[in-house]
């Protein structure tokens, strides 16, 4: 189990592992391979795409253009959605092959792997179920919306031994890599502490009922959580302000961006099989409000965005939530300071970036859905398997429990509970809705 950055020996094996994968696969999921340089039909992964929106389109139209998979299928509760993006992956008959039940989807034998980019509250009753089904999966991040989700996913995914990818596709990114095997090799000397974005929590809605589109299951896109009535500015990610930025569907900007940043820390300080052992609190507990009209995201991230937060390894670093960009963090060691966020990486001494990246020009890296997929071929674990999403999303998950309760929390990352802390662990989960039960495993 990898508990830290793949080296680059491990990483530039999976690199050739991806071009071989695209010429000549040497695992196949059904069947013989066929004749020629490209998998025949029958050889090829079959992908389908559940939750297919803003996100979920690129990822799975990114995937089936990878020469050993194959479009098999789609499904959202949005039936011309699924359709539309069917089309758009050259499925024949798109609109018999595309379902709003993503159970249709688990249910057929042609299909080997989803991509699922549903919202959060969605996230894990389909991933554990498909893990169950045995088919492999790459989840959007976050990839769950509480704790308890998290262990019951990984659970599923190592019974099932299937390959999990989280889409913390960072650790794909080359910037990113080196950045984090920077830190990790000692080049900045040890790490005192590190500074992340002040990522906002989510807060609450009750927006007026607007009538549904066509096509649209809305009781089936409420799923686990209670029903409400619809309304485009919750239904549409980042609208006016969207379902990410309400509790019961996501953990706000914390869930949202924060999952990017505390994925790179927990990758740097490789911490990617634990977590802190303590979250300190310094404010008021947060009193979010409920928005009953649309508006933007500015007043409730305002308020969202306190009390200030931050938290301890059991090694004694402390990440603070303070001024880094969005999506990275600051790394101050004894000898020197650098930032990785989004493809960049800065140093203090500039010149400290310049000679690592010169030194390892050598180094190229698979995209992110590639990794995915030639991991599916050679039953390796992927550079953002689900144990390294589910650590980096719990760390969020601590934050917003931190932050609603207003003081200070122990938190034991071998049991993963709060210890001798009944309150705390009851925000470890969330009930689902009767038909959508979580399965046992």
């Amino acid at each position: 189990m990898k508990k830290h950055l793949p080296s680059r020996r491990q990483f530039l094996k999976t690199a050739a592992a991806v071009s071989a994968a695209v010429a000549v696969p040497t695992l196949i999921p059904r069947s013989a391979l066929a004749q020629g340089d490209t998998p025949g039909a029958n050889d090829r992964i079959g992908i389908a795409g559940i939750g297919i929106g803003r996100q979920g389109s690129g990822v799975y139209l990114s995937a089936v253009k990878n020469k050993s998979a194959q479009a098999v299928c789609t499904c959202d509760v949005w039936q011309k959605r699924a359709e539309d993006i069917a089309k758009k992956a050259g499925i024949a008959e798109a609109a018999k092959n595309a379902f709003q039940d993503y159970r249709k989807v688990l249910d057929r034998n042609d299909v080997d792997a989803i991509v699922t980019a549903t919202p959060e509250h969605w996230r894990s009753l389909i991933c554990v179920n498909a893990a169950l089904a045995g088919k492999h999966i790459y989840a959007e991040k976050p990839v769950t919306l509480t704790i308890n989700d998290g262990k019951l996913m990984l659970k599923a995914a190592r019974k099932s031994n299937i390959v999990f990818q989280c889409g913390s596709m960072q650790r794909s990114y080359r910037e990113n890599y080196l950045g984090c095997k920077m830190v990790q090799e000692g080049k900045l000397g040890p790490i005192k502490e590190v500074i992340a974005a002040n990522y906002e929590s989510p807060w609450l809605c009750s927006l007026p009922e607007q009538p549904v589109p066509e096509g649209l299951d809305w009781n089936l896109w409420c799923g686990p959580t209670d029903p409400v009535p619809f309304h485009h500015d919750l239904f549409t990610p980042r609208a006016n302000p969207g379902w990410l930025s309400f509790r019961p569907y996501s953990g706000g900007e914390m869930t949202g961006w924060g999952t990017h940043g505390f994925d790179q820390i927990q990758c740097a300080l490789q911490m990617d099989s634990t977590g802190p052992v303590e979250i300190i609190v310094e404010g008021d507990k947060l009193n979010p409000p409920t928005y009953d009209k649309p508006e933007s995201a500015a007043r409730g991230n305002g308020i969202c965005s306190n009390p200030k937060l931050s938290y301890r390894y059991a090694n004694g670093i402390t990440v603070t939530l303070g001024n880094a960009n969005r999506g990275g963090g600051i790394f101050v060691g004894d000898k020197a300071k650098a930032e990785i966020f989004r493809s960049r990486v800065t140093s203090n001494p500039p010149e400290l970036v310049k000679e690592y990246f010169d030194a390892h020009a050598d180094i190229k890296l698979p995209s992110h859905v590639d990794n995915w997929i030639a991991c599916i071929k050679t039953g390796e674990r992927p550079v953002g398997d689900i144990e390294s999403g589910h650590r980096s999303a719990s760390i969020c998950h601590l934050l917003n429990i931190a932050r609603y309760l207003g003081r200070n929390l122990k938190w034991d990352p071998v049991k993963e509970e709060f210890p001798g802390d009944d309150e705390a662990n009851t925000w470890l989960s969330r009930p689902h809705r009767k038909g959508f039960e979580l399965p046992e495993v």
